[in-house]
């Protein structure tokens, strides 16, 4: 295989590999912003849900169960950012701070213990059997959670658009005033959509400690969680859109790795900025004050 399809290939797999946080903390962030509130604390969710999941892993040996203790611990970390950010005189993007300190403090300081010890992984599904080519192998070996995050992708869209208690979500994050006049309950349709939309990006970090990377590090996120909220801009509280988007940033995060593996060194680490030198571009051309951002739910961080 040559130079040009070697790279090729292994950006396309690295769109797939890379872009599966990307998509579980963007679709959270996405319900979330939904409702009106902005989650900044979605870091300290994927954090918290990165290492719950490798420690439960360890402990009962089997990584599944430790991907559904990470997607409840990061329901409590929303569960908090709810109850906090609509008390009086809150304000979503401080609250959303500090949780996001809080929950990587916690991961850090419980989650030394496990940063030598080896947990069991989840395991990739092997659709690349049929090649006799090793890189082929490699790339078409995809994780089972990166197919949960596609359909959660479509499911999210269908729900939001078709569903009743979808209706109410954007009718809060829409027309608050007009969602109590209808008997909508504001507290209860943003403190369901942040506790799932934590417990979404919890999953998405039990992706970063068992599969890709597959180990426990305490800068195993990279501030995935923080890009994720240019990233739903970019995809203009779309759940489609957010899988789109989540596989460019995946596949942005790529390039540099995967130039390394066809011999190309010169800008290897300037190629390794991509995903922020991106994430800088996309928050410079979408939040431009001379354009209105299409989708943006109208009472999002007005306090309303």
């Amino acid at each position: 295989m040559d130079s040009f399809w070697l790279v090729t290939m292994a950006i396309l797999s690295g769109a797939v590999r890379g872009g599966t946080p990307f998509l579980f903390v963007s679709l959270g962030e996405c319900l979330t912003e939904k409702s009106g509130k902005i989650n900044l604390g979605q870091e300290g969710s994927l954090l918290t849900g990165a290492m719950t999941a490798y420690a439960v892993s360890y402990h009962s040996g089997s990584p599944w169960y430790g991907v559904l203790a990470a997607m409840g611990v990061g329901m409590l970390l929303g569960l908090l950012f709810a109850w906090l950010s609509q008390l009086p005189r809150t304000n979503d993007i401080a609250v959303g701070i500090a949780l996001m300190l809080f929950g990587s403090g916690i991961a850090f300081f419980f989650g030394k213990p496990y940063i030598q010890p080896s947990a069991p992984l989840l395991p990739g599904i092997p659709l690349g059997a049929w090649s006799s080519s090793s890189q082929i192998q490699a790339a078409l070996r995809i994780c089972p959670l990166f197919f949960l995050g596609l359909l959660t992708a479509f499911f999210l869209g269908w729900f939001l658009r078709s569903t009743r208690w979808g209706l109410q979500i954007r009718a809060a994050g829409d027309q608050p005033s007009a969602a109590r006049a209808l008997g909508i309950s504001l507290r209860a349709a943003r403190t369901w959509a942040a506790m799932a939309g934590s417990g979404l990006a919890a999953i998405g970090g039990s992706y970063l400690s068992l599969y890709y990377p597959g180990a426990w590090t305490e800068a195993i996120s990279g501030g995935q969680g923080l890009m994720a909220v240019a990233l739903v801009i970019f995809a203009r509280w779309d759940p489609k859109m957010c899988l789109v988007a989540s596989l460019l940033f995946g596949g942005a995060q790529s390039v540099g790795p995967a130039l390394q593996a066809a011999g190309i060194q010169t800008g290897y680490y300037l190629w390794n900025a991509s995903p922020y030198v991106l994430t800088l571009i996309v928050m410079v051309i979408t939040c431009s004050t001379k354009k209105s951002l299409a989708g943006a739910p109208g009472a999002l961080a007005t306090g309303e």
